[in-house]
């Protein structure tokens, strides 16, 4: 199970946008990296290659931040804190909030 999913908000915590909390657009588990909306905006510039390509010119996107470098934002007391993992008692395992002991869903 994964501590931070897509769809989850979360703050980052190093870097030139530290302290920007932003919701998480992709996560690529292969790399641990995620992809916050509005957060690490690059510049890419782009030619046009033949036809199949339409849209060149500078293209402004987010690229990916490591995953050590968010912090997860409890739903419940909105302060970033670290995940734990509980089993309930149905079997299921679920992400907890170390700070405010709540379950995160």
């Amino acid at each position: 199970m994964k501590r931070i999913k897509q769809g989850d908000t979360v703050e980052v915590i190093r870097g030139n946008y530290q302290g920007v909390r932003g919701s998480v657009h992709r996560v690529l588990a292969d790399k641990d990296q995620v992809i916050i909306s509005g957060v690490n905006i690059i510049k890419r510039h782009t030619k046009p290659t033949g036809r199949v390509r339409t849209q060149a010119g500078i293209i402004e996107r987010e690229a990916p931040l490591h995953i050590s470098n968010v912090a997860l934002v409890c739903p419940q007391c909105s302060q970033r804190s670290k995940v734990a993992f509980k089993v309930q008692p149905s079997g299921a395992k679920a992400r907890v909030c170390k700070k405010c002991n709540e379950t995160i869903e």
